[in-house]
């Protein structure tokens, strides 16, 4: 395997496939079915997630984007089969509305934590753009062969931001909604209260046993969710969910307004 990407079996169907040589410690998700596998997001795109993917597996691929930021997109060009929420699918076919000199300077901000892969060249680093497979709406089922995942739309951190729920096995794969981490929901594409509804939402989802972040630690306890909707309860009662009302800190994670 290559040495940029960790690999970890979360049972014998489903692999996290982390970069914890990045500052950002992104992770992606494979879960297999019995007829195609289902890539969670991309990764970076400073390695080649899809040589990993191919010594996993040779079923055939459909990439679900949690959402349309660079960080979560670095390898979408290798694939096909590229599904994404309607309300995020403008960036992913015009492109983020960010410059992509500020994005190159994002993705080296910080020294890497382990060398990059050799092919690596920030010079040439690029921000896929192209017109999805598939388009998703809220409560879509994928069901990739006696597996069926559920789309939650979740919106606040991006238009488009989608949780994804495999209810057999209770994984809820959160994306950039819940992580022990800075919850970002400062940006002008951003929207708190739509972020602190999206917390209530998958709140209410009952049994859960894995969270399943896209960042940072993959130990989250089972009442983290809590916590951060409790966070957010707490801002909005004292009218803090105004974008500039600052970085607020709490016990394992913050949120940026």
């Amino acid at each position: 395997m290559n040495d940029w990407f960790t690999i970890e079996k979360i049972d014998d169907s489903t692999y996290v496939i982390s970069e914890y040589g990045h500052w950002e410690q992104m992770h992606s998700f494979l879960l297999l079915g019995k007829t195609h596998g289902l890539l969670i997001d991309t990764g970076l795109g400073i390695g080649n997630i899809k040589t990993v993917i191919d010594k996993i597996t040779d079923l055939p691929i459909l990439v679900i984007v949690t959402h349309v930021h660079w960080d979560h997109i670095g390898s979408l060009r290798e694939f096909e089969n590229i599904a994404v929420h309607e309300l995020d699918v403008n960036w992913l076919i015009k492109g983020l509305p960010i410059p992509l000199a500020m994005i190159k300077k994002s993705v080296v901000e910080k020294n890497f934590y382990k060398e990059a892969p050799k092919e690596f060249d920030i010079e040439a680093y690029s921000v896929y753009t192209g017109v999805p497979t598939r388009i998703l709406q809220d409560n879509d089922i994928i069901d990739i062969g006696f597996r069926k995942i559920q789309v939650i739309h979740t919106p606040g951190h991006s238009p488009g931001h989608i949780c994804l729920w495999d209810e057999e096995r209770r994984y809820l794969f959160t994306g950039d909604l819940i992580y022990k981490g800075t919850l970002y929901a400062f940006y002008p594409s951003t929207d708190p209260h739509q972020f602190y509804e999206s917390v209530k939402r998958i709140h209410d989802i009952s049994n859960i046993r894995r969270i399943l972040p896209s960042h940072f630690d993959l130990n989250i306890e089972s009442d983290f969710i809590q916590n951060v909707k409790d966070a957010f309860e707490l801002l909005y009662n004292n009218n803090g969910l105004k974008q500039g009302s600052g970085c607020f800190e709490f016990k394992d994670f913050r949120i940026h307004i």
